[in-house]
């Protein structure tokens, strides 16, 4: 299941077709990807909702498109990495379909700007963190952005035990960055085998530049190398 990114607000099948192509080759995996609604015309939780039932869908049906439903994975970039870490959490609490892997391109799960990561980069390309406060808007819609549910915030969940094994990467130059590696922090301390990779040179966004840009190419090659290993052994 790959989740594309865009802030909640932007994005579509169309946008993020190349990377998932990228995915399907690098990890020799059938990806599924969602195109689900948008904000501000439908905050939260619509994306999530549009996100978990194309996971069951897949669950149920996946032999229908050549996929083998026992072996599942989530994955998304930025706001898609959000959704993932989302689904997985959901997948665990309502005995969903089990989940083997996670893989979250610099996501959002805490919601929390006083990391130093959004000081230090506030004024980075792709991403500053104006933009990530009215990405933020947009989406929370009437939820108090002050304690956002783990729905929408998965860092913030009580429990992060039993959840799939994960591997979180993040920009050097990105508000984003301590966020990822804080959520990897909170999966290892609650028992879950995750793998943080920040790739220092780089900007929010950028396995859109896989295939452009060397540091950008080898950091999506670490990525769905961990991805093939978990589906395929």
């Amino acid at each position: 299941m790959y989740f594309h990114g865009g802030g909640f607000v932007m994005g579509d099948l169309d946008t993020h077709d190349g990377s998932c192509r990228q995915h399907a080759v690098g990890a020799d995996a059938v990806v599924v990807s969602v195109d689900y609604r948008l904000a501000p015309e439908h905050p939260y939780p619509a994306a999530i909702e549009d996100a978990w039932a194309a996971t069951l869908w897949v669950a149920e049906h996946g032999h229908e498109i050549g996929a083998d439903a026992t072996r599942m994975a989530v994955a998304g970039d930025s706001a898609g990495g959000t959704i993932a870490a989302v689904i997985a959490q959901r997948a665990r609490d309502q005995v969903g379909p089990p989940i083997t892997f996670q893989l979250l391109w610099y996501p959002s799960t805490l919601w929390d700007q006083s990391l130093p990561s959004f000081t230090e980069n506030a004024d980075a390309l792709i991403l500053d963190t104006k933009a990530v406060a009215a990405f933020s808007r947009w989406y929370a819609g009437e939820v108090d952005l002050s304690d956002p549910p783990p729905g929408m915030a998965p860092g913030r969940a009580k429990n992060l035990a039993d959840l799939p094994p994960a591997y979180i990467a993040v920009a050097g130059h990105d508000p984003l960055r301590d966020d990822g590696i804080r959520y990897g922090e909170l999966l290892a301390t609650a028992g879950v085998p995750v793998e943080v990779h920040n790739a220092e040179t780089l900007v929010h966004g950028y396995v859109g530049y896989a295939g452009v840009v060397p540091a950008a190419t080898a950091a999506l090659d670490r990525g769905l190398a961990a991805l093939r290993a978990a589906l395929h052994g």
